[in-house]
């Protein structure tokens, strides 16, 4: 009898789920596309472009600098939430013209998904240690991933859909 009541009340929290899934999913695709792009956080781009510059010249630098570079924390959560609206852009832009380039919008939605792991475990990494060498080559390598993955949306967006882009998305690339 038991099992009865377990099995049916998983299937209805599975229903309730699925149905709050595509609620969700059906609000993101009625967005606007000004509601998508202010979501966007501009003011930690210029960190990232100096996180890019150190990682390109190879300057030796210690984990506290790097960490400051992408802003610590701060900086993580914002690449973490951008990567999303970025996505929802590339979506946006996928559904309302038929010029999209497919490889390129495939490598935003790769590129998306691999900040977001690295963010998460640079940030779990943090939660429980000092910054150290390797909390700081997550940081480091998200902030590098996530500069072409701008780099990327803003192609996709401008060039290939005629969408307006923010002008500091071009600062970041």
């Amino acid at each position: 009898m038991i099992s009865h009541f377990l099995e049916f009340a998983a299937i209805i929290g599975l229903a309730v789920y699925l149905y709050h899934c595509k609620a969700y999913l059906s609000r993101r695709n009625a967005k606007p596309w000004d509601s998508i792009v202010a979501q966007l956080q501009p003011d930690f781009s210029a960190s990232l472009r100096n996180a890019q510059f150190l990682r390109k010249e190879g300057r030796h630098a210690t984990p506290q600098e790097m960490w400051q570079r992408v802003r610590g924390a701060y900086g993580l959560c914002a690449m973490y939430r951008n990567a999303r609206v970025m996505m929802e852009m590339a979506d946006y832009a996928a559904r309302n013209s038929d010029s999209v380039d497919r490889k390129l919008l495939a490598a935003l939605r790769r590129d998306a998904m691999q900040i977001r792991i690295r963010v998460a475990m640079a940030l779990g990494q943090y939660a429980f240690t000092q910054v150290n060498e390797r909390i700081s080559a997550n940081a480091l390598s998200a902030a590098s991933m996530y500069t072409e993955m701008a780099a990327g949306t803003r192609k996709l967006l401008h060039v290939n859909a005629g969408f307006a882009v923010p002008a500091y998305m071009g600062s970041m690339a």
